[in-house]
């Protein structure tokens, strides 16, 4: 794609008439070289290698994107051999739209997440309890860009929210601890009676996975690792621990749950598990669960990835029926990788239970 998109924004009459081609293909060169080198830093160091680090994912976003703009431009003159009077300037038009594209794409994905609203009616939720709200957030990925000023925005628009408790899904950072010495105050900022509960993620054991939950413990966050709680009476919350490496190792990804409900469950049940994979989907479906919740998938982040996601798991993003439990799969707060959104933003949600009827 590198080699791609140089060769075609040569073809530009602003480039050309400005730059040598021995110059332009000096600096291509050098701006391939600076990106392997990102590559091999990484991103998730807290210092001074994350620029070259987040410069590399993020170069690699801003190319797969322009590729893209400037492959249609390439289809559509049949490669330069239709409409020759006004190829390159259809060029230079796919390009700028890859330039455009790109930039709303990395606005997306730093701003602070949105809040999208589900009301949903929970099995055997008491009656005294309809109208109880939750906001529960995914795929946070603290780290080297995002750090507690981040998050303390996401915090305010929490407690705007006023909820009950708040659900930490997973990924609550990048891969090692965040290590910033405001993050506790901040997260002993958000105002939940109920409390702010978490599971871990696949991101959690890439990295010192005890350390953050240290981490998040020292901010007031209780962890669910294969756990369960009532969260208010007649109302129970369940948390499974990553299985993510039981994936990758071949083990039984089933056993967290299988801890916590060796039979059917009991009551109104939230489960919280990050990979909705589906096995686990259908046996919580088996065991009554009324509700589960999960990330991971980061609703594909860069379209049209989600059709590839869709490949690896049966539900991507948004709100599905398993039976009678019902599954939502938030795209997550913050991102991966790229530092880029398309075609939309992250998101936190307001979910809003309601009591059968």
């Amino acid at each position: 794609m590198h080699l791609y998109v140089a060769a075609r924004l040569y073809r530009i009459d602003a480039i050309r008439s400005r730059i040598r081609p021995g110059a332009w293909a000096l600096g291509a060169l050098l701006l391939w070289l600076v990106y392997l080198g990102g590559v091999h830093l990484g991103d998730e160091a807290l210092d001074w290698r994350w620029w070259p680090g987040q410069f590399a994912m993020t170069w690699l976003g801003i190319l797969f994107i322009t590729s893209v703009c400037l492959l249609v431009s390439d289809l559509a003159t049949c490669f330069g051999y239709w409409w020759r009077p006004h190829n390159r300037k259809l060029t230079a038009g796919a390009a700028l739209a890859g330039a455009l594209v790109s930039a709303f794409a990395i606005y997306q994905a730093v701003r602070t997440p949105v809040v999208v609203e589900h009301e949903l009616v929970l099995k055997d939720l008491p009656a005294h309890l309809d109208g109880t709200v939750l906001v529960a957030l995914s795929d946070i990925h603290l780290g080297a860009q995002r750090r507690a000023a981040w998050m303390e925005r996401v915090v305010e628009r929490i407690n705007a929210v006023n909820p009950a408790a708040v659900l930490l899904l997973g990924d609550q950072v990048e891969d090692e601890p965040a290590n910033d010495p405001r993050l506790a105050g901040v997260l002993r900022a958000i105002r939940a009676p109920r409390g702010v509960w978490a599971v871990t993620g696949n991101h959690e054991y890439y990295g010192n996975a005890a350390g953050t939950i240290a981490e998040f413990e020292a901010g007031g966050v209780r962890w669910l690792r294969d756990e369960r709680i009532e969260l208010l009476p007649g109302l129970h919350l369940a948390g499974i621990d990553d299985i993510g490496s039981r994936m990758r190792n071949g083990g039984n990804i089933l056993s967290g749950l299988d801890q916590l409900y060796p039979g059917a469950a009991q009551g109104a049940t939230i489960l919280m598990a990050h990979i909705p994979a589906a096995p686990v989907i259908d046996r919580a479906a088996a065991r009554g669960v009324g509700l589960m919740l999960s990330g991971h998938t980061h609703g594909g982040q860069i379209w049209p990835f989600n059709y590839l996601v869709a490949q690896r798991f049966p539900y991507v993003d948004g709100a599905h029926h398993v039976g009678d439990m019902q599954i939502i799969v938030t795209r997550g707060a913050g991102g991966w990788g790229p530092r880029m959104r398309l075609w939309k933003p992250g998101e936190m949600l307001k979910l809003t239970l309601r009591a059968p009827r």
